[in-house]
């Protein structure tokens, strides 16, 4: 008999570094990709993995995250009562606060787990682009006599500081966790990159009741990656997967899946979406075999067309969603989302969410224009980032950033 499987799927995450998109969401809500929110891919990956018990753990600004799963990942039915996929806000069910860190918010709803009675109960973060069969971790899982199993992924060392560092002995058992080293140890073979976790993990159910319940009795962060993965290494039941192997159906077989990207900072969510432009990207959001699913929107097809002027509109390189009109513009390199109307405009390398105006005359590069904004005609940015300093957000790496609009439509969207 195949494992009875339980995800509790961490997304309460703050997105301190992703401000200002989280200035009014959580990060598991912000849009990505045009049409989807980044909480989808975890959830894609469970459900196309055949993992369709699901709790979604919320804590900070969860309201459009709460509505969009229950817009978007309803399973719920008395016919089915094994398959859900449901949001499952911060309660304070253990005391007077909120959870303090990815175990706590486990450990405050074990009431969950206890009711659902399953084998294993996969803990998986919400914050990351990536496609994943599952199913292949748990048979490793099972395989290894694990009690419990870390997704990892190789990293760049250079890269690898803001992630838990996982070493590994031949048998890839676990023999020591550090969370965000100032200097990652390299792996063995390859000094230039070092073994990452991804913040995904398989846990046996007694097991993980049993460090819920010993962690909760201590002074710590409660935290998977900082206190409990760390305390564990030498028991020997801690085993690693390396996520570079997973393969997941296409149309000539099996396919490497290999991209997976962290969405924590501004730049890196520009930069993910650059890579979804590519005419062959890294991450196939078009794939039959392994969809990744959202709400669908009953908005009209995009329609490309002339201005005023007789000018053409020249799109290249760019994914634009449902619900689009381009008049007498050229988009190059971009993403817009749902309902973005350019008028006679030039956009370059942009990332325009969903419910935004770009009125004619208008020349942006390397910007981030969140909802409901409407970008006056003759306006100019990404052009001379000393004047944008003055109105927006600039990042590190110098990618503009327009805030969530606040016009009437704003105010009836949670986000």
């Amino acid at each position: 008999m195949p494992p009875k499987i339980l995800a509790m799927v961490m997304a309460g995450g703050r997105g301190e570094r992703l401000y200002p998109l989280t200035m009014e969401r959580s990060k598991p809500a912000v849009p990505f990709g045009g049409k989807y929110r980044i909480v989808d891919f975890v959830l894609s990956n469970l459900v196309n993995s055949g993992i369709c018990s699901v709790y979604v753990l919320t804590q900070f600004k969860a309201q459009s995250l709460i509505r969009h799963v229950e817009d978007g990942w309803s399973l719920n039915s008395w016919l089915m009562r094994d398959q859900f996929i449901t949001a499952v806000p911060a309660q304070m069910r253990t005391g007077d606060n909120w959870y303090q860190g990815t175990a706590d918010a486990v450990f405050q709803n074990l009431y969950l787990i206890e009711r659902f009675r399953p084998d294993i109960v996969a803990v998986f973060g919400a914050d990351h682009v990536y496609r994943m069969d599952i199913s292949q971790m748990v048979a490793y899982h099972m395989e290894k006599g694990a009690r419990c199993t870390v997704a990892t992924v190789p990293f760049n060392v250079d890269e690898a500081r803001g992630f838990g560092i996982v070493e590994v002995d031949e048998d890839w058992r676990i023999v020591r966790f550090e969370e965000k080293p100032p200097h990652p140890t390299p792996l063995p073979h390859d000094p230039t990159r070092a073994l990452v976790s991804m913040g995904n993990y398989l846990f046996n159910t007694d097991t993980l009741f049993e460090l819920l319940s010993r962690d909760a009795s201590k002074e710590t962060n409660h935290d998977f990656g900082r206190d409990i993965l760390p305390s564990i290494t030498e028991e020997g039941w801690l085993y690693a997967y390396d996520f570079s192997k997973n393969r997941i159906p296409g149309p000539s077989g099996e396919e490497s899946t290999g991209y997976w990207r962290d969405i924590a900072t501004i730049d890196a969510y520009w930069r993910a979406h650059l890579d979804l432009r590519a005419p062959l990207p890294s991450i196939d959001l078009y794939s039959e075999h392994w969809p990744i699913r959202t709400p669908h929107h009953h908005y009209p097809p995009a329609k490309f067309t002339w201005d005023d002027y007789g000018r053409s509109s020249n799109v290249i390189n760019s994914i634009v969603c449902e619900g689009c009109v381009i008049s007498g513009s050229t988009i190059l390199g971009s993403v817009l989302g749902r309902r973005v109307v350019v008028r006679s405009s030039e956009i370059m390398d942009c990332v325009v969410l969903s419910n935004v105006t770009i009125e004619g005359g208008s020349r942006i590069r390397r910007a981030i224009i969140d909802k409901y904004n409407v970008i006056p005609a003759g306006t100019a940015i990404g052009y001379n980032l000393d004047e944008d300093k003055k109105k927006y957000f600039i990042s590190e790496e110098g990618t503009v950033v327009i805030p969530r609009g606040q016009g009437p439509a704003a105010l009836c969207s949670p986000g």
